[in-house]
């Protein structure tokens, strides 16, 4: 993340490869990092509920509380990729009106996926409960089956959102471009989802060292990486940025599907 800049740097050329990462960070991340605040703060509820849940063994209570605290983070985790995808596409606004006009724009929407999202985060926390607690070791197989599943959420997970924030279209037509995009760009994916999983397990493994780095990074940066590593092919299938430009007004564009 901190690294010299090279002699011939200029903060007005949008750079490429590895430039282009030191240039996004010494511009946005700052501000990125005042927004993983405010999702870490609507991620308290989902926290808690899951806390409560595991503390408590109950599936019961499990699922209703995910699910509720996932609605009411779907919002926040939107203003998170929104603002990220806005400084991949050097738009002007400010970090605080960025996450504003999401709220404005994606609040609605995005309940019901967090609602999803935090069910899923809730199932995936207690069967690692599960593992914790069983009394023998789980074998090889069922902790690949899980990290596989997890690998895959996150893949779903790291090609919804941008899409969510991006364009006015159906579920399915989004969902429809991830298989797309996935199949065309496997190896790809592969190694991002790859990346943010082992982003995890580094905090899960160290905690509670690692908490001291939940206001810092937390989910900004991991969130950055892979969509600093799809971005180019994502603009390339969508037309983000020629879309982007071609519109006066800030309203987001009303659809768009890969073929």
């Amino acid at each position: 993340m901190f690294v010299h800049e090279d002699s011939d740097y200029d903060p007005e050329v949008r750079q490429v490869g590895f430039n282009r990462y030191k240039q996004l960070l010494s511009q946005y991340a700052f501000s990125w990092v005042k927004l993983n605040l405010l999702t870490m703060l609507g991620a308290l509820p989902l926290a808690a509920g899951i806390g409560y849940a595991i503390l408590s063994s109950s599936l019961l209570l499990l699922i209703p509380l995910s699910i509720l605290g996932g609605m009411i983070w779907g919002p926040f985790l939107a203003g998170l990729y929104d603002g990220i995808l806005r400084g991949l596409r050097d738009a002007p606004e400010s970090w605080w009106t960025a996450w504003r006009k999401s709220w404005r724009q994606n609040g609605r929407e995005s309940v019901l996926p967090g609602a999803v999202f935090g069910l899923l985060v809730g199932m995936y926390a207690f069967m690692a409960a599960l593992f914790w607690w069983s009394e023998t070791p789980q074998t090889m197989g069922t902790l690949a089956l899980y990290l596989f599943s997890g690998a895959l959420f996150l893949l779903i997970n790291t090609l919804y959102w941008p899409q969510l924030v991006l364009f006015r279209q159906t579920s399915v037509n989004r969902m429809r471009n991830i298989i797309l995009f996935t199949a065309k760009y496997f190896w790809r994916m592969a190694g991002v989802s790859l990346l943010q999983l082992v982003y995890i397990l580094i905090y899960v493994l160290l905690v509670p060292w690692t908490l001291l780095l939940v206001p810092v990074l937390g989910l900004w940066y991991s969130t950055f990486l892979s969509q600093f590593l799809l971005y180019e092919q994502m603009d390339q299938e969508l037309g983000i940025e020629e879309k982007f430009r071609a519109s006066d007004s800030q309203s987001l564009p009303r659809s768009e599907t890969l073929s």
